[in-house]
């Protein structure tokens, strides 16, 4: 067993998991992965299905475990901007793995994503 900040894990897999597990983490620091930087409503945009509150709460715990960055745009409006940080990136190949396995699945299955990616947005 694994003690890291006060959680225990089985093994490395369930550490990684621990940080990048659940459904919304892995989109949105893939996103960030693709766009670099990005703001909330953009995320929102290209997150459908999560709430404001999830999504709130997945990038606080995501800035929390230094996977990414805020940096503040205006106080008034209030705007943010969000980027991978240097663990981040370091990220890199599992979202582009991700991606291509998704990618080659789906062709598999008959649909070309990557000819036909405009009809996805």
């Amino acid at each position: 067993m694994i003690t890291l900040n006060d959680k225990t894990y089985t093994c490395p897999v369930d550490v990684t998991l621990g940080f990048i597990g659940g459904k919304w983490k892995l989109l949105i620091l893939s996103h960030l992965h693709w766009q670099e930087q990005s703001s909330y409503a953009k995320l929102k945009e290209n997150l459908p299905g999560v709430s404001e509150k999830m999504l709130s709460q997945q990038l606080k715990e995501l800035e929390r475990d230094l996977l990414i960055t805020k940096t503040m745009l205006s106080r008034k409006p209030y705007r943010v901007s969000y980027s991978l940080s240097a663990e981040g990136k370091s990220l890199a190949p599992l979202y582009e793995f991700v991606s291509s396995w998704g990618v080659r699945y789906l062709k598999q299955q008959g649909i070309d994503y990557i000819q036909d990616q405009q009809l996805y947005k």
